[in-house]
This record gives structure tokens, C-alpha cells and sequence, in this order.
């Protein structure tokens, strides 16, 4: 049964709370059954007072409900008895006419009563869908409001760290409070973007783009340029976008921070894309590169451990290495959740 089935289903009976309406209906079907009973007489064999007339009880309850059901139910009974059932023209109650009538009782009744057992079980599925549209919209805003206060609480303890940096004389206390307090406020500018409530695998043709926009814009350096190419095939949970990004941003600071130093601009190039049953995400830069002999697991940045520990956490690898014509080249390659 289809959607628009089942929500034709719920609306009835039609004449649910206008009783009048629902009978009148009623003895309107009687009738014409009644017309196609007698027209139809000469060819239907002796026997058969009830043919035509079964529908219209039948109707009248599906559409009308039960009331209106068991009123065609009586119209239709006393005009067969009447007018089809010998003696015709009188309620002579025979030996024949009995049985005829007991068996009509007996098979309309069990017809309306499956109606009305159907039609009540329908009202209380849709009373059920309804009451579970209201939690689930009302689960979903409060998702969206704890997502909401999540993100802007993030960034807030983000700024208090900033405002903070600013009273602390030691050099590496500022450098440290700076990175955290943007660590802090690169996860709330996400945060909102990634969780749905339904748990849905999503997307980063968008997500990714606006990240490395924001970070670019933020890095104080006008003349960085950024292109981000995305696999909108891959779909990933949640709990895997949040380790891209965080790698995206450590990869650019450490690009801007350390390739561009002494620059004012730059060229990153980002690209997410499905290698055999692993995505591959490339970040490169056309800026210094590291050092001769620089090994990405002896490394003392803060940034790159955490990229290293976030690789790991997706049982992943993360590779920085010097491109061959200038540059540093950043790559983690994690396996693709199944779907």
C-alpha cells in the first residue's frame, strides 16, 4: 500500500461526525442497488435475493462508517425479504425465508464488523503517526538548538582563550593559547554543519569548500588562494567529517604559518577523492616545504601530531612530504565507512 493509499484510508469514514450526511449516503446506495436488482431480475436464477445488495452494505460502512453501514444494512435486508423472497410482496417468514435472512445477518454483520475493526485500527495508526511526528519534530529542534549552543559555547571559550593570550607575557604560552583558542573556534564553525539528527552519511562538496574558505580568509594573509575539488560520491558519518576537518585546518595553519612565512600569498590546492576502497585527502601547497630529511612521525609541531593522532583514530595514515617542484604535499588516507 502507497503512501497517498494509506492516507486515503485514514480519512475515513468520510462522514465521520456528520451522521445525517453518512445515512442519507447510505439510503442513496440502497436505492440504486435495489435499481439494479430489479432491472437485473431476469437474469440472475432463483436464489439469489441478495446480490446486488451486499455492495451497498458494504459501502455504506467502508465510506460512511458503522452506523450508516447497519442502516443499509436493515433497508436492504427488509427490501430483499419484500420484494425477492417468496411470498413476494409480504415479510412471510417461511422455512426458506428464514434460513435466506439468518444467512444475510450472518454475512453483514461480519463484513461491517471488520470494517469497523479496520477503520478503528486505521484512527489509531494515524493518531500513533501523528503523536511521532510531533516528538520526532520537537526532538529535532532540540537537537538543533543543543547543536546550536554547542557551536556557539565552542567558539565563545575560543575567544575568552584569544582575550587571554593577550595578558600572558611568555611567548610560548601566547603561541599556545592562540593555537587553542583556534582549534576551539574552527570546531564550532563546523559543529552546526555536520550533525543530523537522523545520523545520515553526508556530504563535503560544501562543507569542505566553506572550511578552507573561512580558514584562508582568517589567516591574515590576503594574497592565499585556495581550490577545493570534492568526490560528491563519498558520504561519510559525522564522526569522520570532524578528523577531515580538523586535519584540513592543522594542514593549511601549518601551510600558511611555516610555507608562506615571509609571504604574503600562496597557491593550496585540496582535493578529497576515492582511491580503490580508500578515500584520499591531498592538501598542497606551493609554499617553502619542509626541510631535507623532515619526517613527518619525529615531528615536534603540535598541529601535525594532532593530525597524526586524528589519522590514526580513523585507521588511517597522515603523510606530509616536499613536492619535486617546491611545496609541501599533506595526504591522509582512511578507508570508507560502509554506507
Amino acid at each position: 500500500m502507497d503512501g497517498r493509499t494509506g492516507r486515503l484510508l485514514e480519512r475515513l469514514p468520510l462522514a465521520q461526525g456528520r451522521p445525517l450526511l453518512g445515512c442519507s449516503l447510505a439510503v442513496v446506495l440502497s436505492t440504486i442497488a435495489l435499481g439494479v436488482r430489479w432491472l437485473l431480475a431476469d437474469a440472475f436464477p432463483p436464489g439469489f435475493p441478495f446480490l446486488t445488495f451486499f455492495p451497498a452494505v458494504v459501502l455504506s460502512g467502508f465510506l460512511f462508517g458503522r452506523g450508516p453501514g447497519i442502516l443499509s444494512a436493515v433497508i436492504c435486508g427488509l427490501l430483499s425479504w419484500y420484494l425477492f423472497i417468496p411470498p413476494f410482496g409480504s415479510f412471510a417468514l417461511t422455512g426458506g425465508a428464514g434460513i435466506a435472512l439468518g444467512f444475510y445477518v450472518g454475512v453483514v454483520a461480519v463484513d461491517l464488523l471488520l470494517i469497523d475493526w479496520m477503520q478503528r485500527g486505521t484512527a489509531q495508526l494515524r493518531r500513533e503517526r501523528e503523536r511521532s511526528e510531533t516528538l520526532a519534530e520537537r526532538s529535532r529542534l532540540l537537537f538543533d538548538e543543543l547543536q546550536h549552543r554547542v557551536s556557539n559555547n565552542l567558539q565563545m571559550i575560543g575567544a575568552v582563550l584569544s582575550l587571554q593570550q593577550r595578558s600572558v607575557d611568555d611567548p610560548a604560552a601566547r603561541q599556545a593559547l592562540s593555537e587553542a583558542a583556534t582549534k576551539l573556534q574552527t570546531i564550532g564553525r563546523i559543529q552546526r554543519q555536520l550533525y543530523d539528527p537522523s545520523g545520515a552519511f553526508q556530504t563535503l562538496d560544501r562543507m569542505l569548500p566553506e572550511l578552507v574558505g573561512d580558514l584562508v580568509a582568517a589567516s591574515g594573509k590576503p594574497g592565499v588562494v585556495a581550490t577545493v575539488t570534492v568526490d560528491n560520491t563519498i558520504k561519510l558519518p559525522a564522526d569522520t567529517i570532524m578528523p577531515i576537518a580538523l586535519v584540513v585546518a592543522e594542514t593549511i595553519a601549518n601551510a600558511v604559518e611555516h610555507g608562506f612565512a615571509g609571504r604574503d600569498g600562496g597557491r593550496i590546492t585540496v582535493q578529497l577523492e576515492t582511491v580503490a576502497a580508500d578515500g584520499v585527502l591531498t592538501i598542497a601547497d606551493d609554499g617553502a616545504g619542509p626541510p631535507d630529511g623532515f619526517a613527518v612521525a619525529q615531528a615536534s609541531s603540535l598541529g601535525l601530531r594532532i593530525a597524526r593522532t586524528l589519522a590514526d583514530q580513523m585507521r588511517g595514515k597522515f603523510t606530509l612530504e616536499r613536492q619535486d617542484g617546491g611545496g609541501a604535499c599533506a595526504t591522509l588516507r582512511f578507508p570508507l565507512p560502509a554506507q
